[in-house]
């Protein structure tokens, strides 16, 4: 699906993505950034990476966390999405993890982001709310059948990546990587079984996060069975928000 033109913020989005594995939520962000050419993501996935392979202290402590099995608290999570968003000014450069009142965030059109990879729990939301007043929570929703679906018909290229459907991204030769040519394979967590376990614990955790964002005012759902019928609705919804 080609988009055509992109179109310019009024005002500052911080913006949130929640949808079900498989759903197509990059898919989507990386739509959203080529529309809206003011967006950038923020992925907690990334800065973490960064900071670990930097060996900041930030990072060497995370990394002992994750050396001994323990999940990096929250806390760190949060420091590290903060300390980006002030390096790009985009929040005040006084605000801290503790402080009980929200960062004073800049509404220029280019301190927009896409937050990817946090918060996946009412809790952290809750904390969040205490740093960074996010001001759009999007629901994307494609039925189950659908996503188990194209599981069934994802084929992978496991040396870079490269990932493709033959329902909608077919390879060029059949079984093969369009690149290199070598042959595609499945990832061994592609199973019916497998995605319907973790559909399930993604619905038990995203209720009461879309909840709670819910009862903020700041949760709006999108419905469609495919990346390319929700993306429309998306744009719209945006252009509504943040360009009049």
């Amino acid at each position: 699906m080609t988009h055509v033109g992109t179109t310019q913020l009024k005002r500052a989005a911080r913006v949130i993505l929640v949808g079900a594995p498989g759903v197509g939520k990059g898919t989507q962000a990386e739509r959203l950034m080529k529309r809206f050419p003011q967006l950038t993501a923020v992925s907690s996935g990334d800065l973490l990476r960064n900071a670990v392979n930097k060996r900041s202290p930030l990072g060497q402590e995370a990394q002992s966390h994750m050396k001994s099995g323990s999940l990096v608290p929250d806390n760190m999570i949060l420091q590290l999405i903060l300390s980006e968003l002030q390096a790009k000014d985009w929040v005040s450069s006084e605000s801290s993890v503790s402080d009980s009142e929200p960062a004073r965030p800049s509404d220029s059109p280019s301190a927009s982001f896409i937050l990817d990879g946090f918060p996946r729990t009412s809790l952290q939301a809750s904390r969040l709310d205490t740093l960074i007043p996010v001001n759009l929570v999007v629901s994307l929703i494609t039925p189950i059948n659908i996503i188990i679906g194209r599981i069934a018909d994802r084929w992978v290229h496991a040396p870079s990546g490269r990932v493709y459907n033959t329902g909608f991204n077919k390879p060029k030769l059949e079984g093969k990587d369009d690149i290199t040519g070598e042959p595609l394979t499945r990832r061994e967590d592609d199973n019916e079984d497998t995605w319907k376990t973790r559909l399930k614990k993604f619905g038990e955790t995203s209720e009461p996060l879309l909840e709670h964002y819910d009862k903020k005012g700041l949760l709006w759902t999108v419905q469609g069975n495919s990346s390319d019928e929700i993306s429309p609705k998306l744009f719209t919804e945006f252009e509504d928000r943040f360009c009049c």
